[in-house]
C-alpha cells in the first residue's frame, strides 16, 4: 500500500503538469490536426498510467479517469469540442474537468434531486456487501450475480460521489450528477444514455455518435445512419472496457466484454429504432414491468459476457480485500491519533 501511495503522488504530479500543458496549447495552436499531434504525447501517458499500479481502485480508477474520459476529452479538446469547450476559466478549472469524471452544472438544480439520505443508505449497504463476501460460498449463482452487480453500482457511485465532492471543496461550483438512480432505467436507452455513469455519454456523443451519423447519413436512411451510430458508440465502448480490464487483469482480452456491449448496442439500437414505428408507439407498459425487464436484461447478460473476465482475474477477491484494509487502515490511524 505505501508503494501504491508512492506512486500515486508521482502519478498526479505528472498528470497535472502535463495537463497544465494542455491547457497552454489551447492558446498557441488553433484548433485542427496540429493541437492533436501536440496532445499526444499526453495521451500516449495516459495510456501508461494504469501500468504503474497493482490494486484494482488504483489501476481501476487511473484508467477510467485517464485513458479512457481525459484522453477522450483531449482529443475532443483538439478540435474545439466536448466537456472542455468552451475552454474552462483557469488552470486549475481545466484541471480538474479534464482529470475528473465531472462537468460543471448547466441548469439550475432540479427540484426532484435524490435526498442526501438515498446515498447514505447506499454507504451502508456497500459496508453490509462487503462483508457478504465471507459467506459468498453458501450463496446461490443467482444471488452472486445479484452481489457482483450492487458491488459495482455501489462503488462507482461512492467513488464518483467523493470525486464530486472534494472538486466542489477546491472549485466551490455544483457539478452535474454523474448518475441518475439507474435501477430505475425503463429502457436500455434511459439507462445507457440517460442513467449510468453520465460522463460516459457524454463523452461518446460528440467523439463517437455524431460523427459516424454525420457520415452515414447521407448514404442510408436516417434509421439506419442511427442504427450505425449507436452500435459503433458501443463498440468503443467495448473495446476501451477491455483495456480497463486488461489493466486490472494484465490478462489479455477474451472479447467477452466486448461483444456484451455489442449485444447492448445491437438492443439499444433497435429499441431506438422501434420506438418510432407506430404500433410501438402506441402500446404502453407499465414503468415497474419494464424497470424490471431493462434491469433484469442487463444483469443477466452481465452474468453471461461481463463478469466471467472479472471473476476468472479474481477482482471480487481483491476488491473487497482492498476495501476493508483501506477501512481498516482509516479506523487504526483514526484511534491511534485519538488516543
Amino acid at each position: 500500500m505505501e508503494q501504491e501511495l508512492k506512486n500515486f503522488i508521482k502519478v498526479w504530479f505528472s498528470a497535472i503538469i502535463s495537463v497544465s500543458y494542455c491547457f497552454c496549447l489551447s492558446t498557441r495552436i488553433k484548433p485542427g490536426v496540429l493541437r492533436l499531434i501536440s496532445v499526444l504525447p499526453v495521451i500516449a501517458l495516459f495510456l501508461l498510467i494504469p501500468l504503474f499500479f497493482s490494486s484494482v481502485h488504483f489501476s481501476g480508477a487511473s484508467a477510467f479517469f485517464f485513458t479512457w474520459l481525459a484522453n477522450f476529452k483531449l482529443i475532443l479538446f483538439s478540435f474545439d469540442k466536448g466537456p472542455l469547450y468552451p475552454l474552462p476559466q483557469n488552470l486549475p478549472r481545466f484541471i480538474f474537468f479534464t482529470c475528473f469524471p465531472i462537468k460543471p452544472l448547466q441548469k439550475p438544480k432540479s427540484q426532484n434531486q435524490i435526498p442526501k439520505w438515498v446515498f447514505a443508505i447506499k454507504v451502508v449497504i456497500f459496508g453490509v456487501l462487503l462483508h457478504t463476501y465471507d459467506y459468498k460460498q453458501h450463496l446461490s449463482p443467482t444471488m452472486l450475480l445479484v452481489l457482483y452487480s450492487l458491488h459495482i453500482y455501489l462503488e462507482l457511485e461512492i467513488l464518483l460521489m467523493l470525486v464530486k465532492v472534494w472538486v466542489f471543496i477546491f472549485l466551490g461550483c455544483d457539478l452535474e450528477p454523474q448518475s441518475n438512480e439507474p435501477y430505475l432505467a425503463t429502457s436500455l436507452q434511459d439507462f445507457w444514455g440517460r442513467r449510468w455513469n453520465l460522463m460516459v455519454p457524454a463523452i461518446l456523443r460528440p467523439a463517437v455518435y455524431n460523427p459516424v451519423q454525420r457520415i452515414t447519413e447521407g448514404k442510408m436512411s436516417s434509421d439506419r445512419a442511427r442504427f450505425l451510430a449507436v452500435l459503433a458508440t458501443f463498440l468503443v465502448s467495448g473495446a476501451v472496457h477491455e483495456l480497463i480490464f486488461f489493466y486490472i487483469n494484465r490478462e489479455m482480452p477474451t472479447g467477452e466484454i466486448t461483444w456484451f456491449f455489442v449485444l447492448h448496442g445491437v438492443c439499444t439500437a433497435a429499441e431506438i429504432v422501434a420506438k418510432k414505428r407506430t404500433f410501438v408507439g402506441r402500446w404502453k407498459m407499465s414503468p415497474m414491468v419494464s424497470r424490471l425487464l431493462t434491469v433484469g436484461f442487463v444483469v443477466l447478460t452481465s452474468g453471461w459476457l461481463f463478469f466471467p473476465p472479472l471473476i476468472r482475474g479474481s477482482m471480487f477477491v481483491r476488491l473487497p480485500n482492498e476495501a476493508l484494509l483501506f477501512i481498516d487502515s482509516v479506523k487504526h490511524k483514526f484511534f491511534r491519533f485519538g488516543s
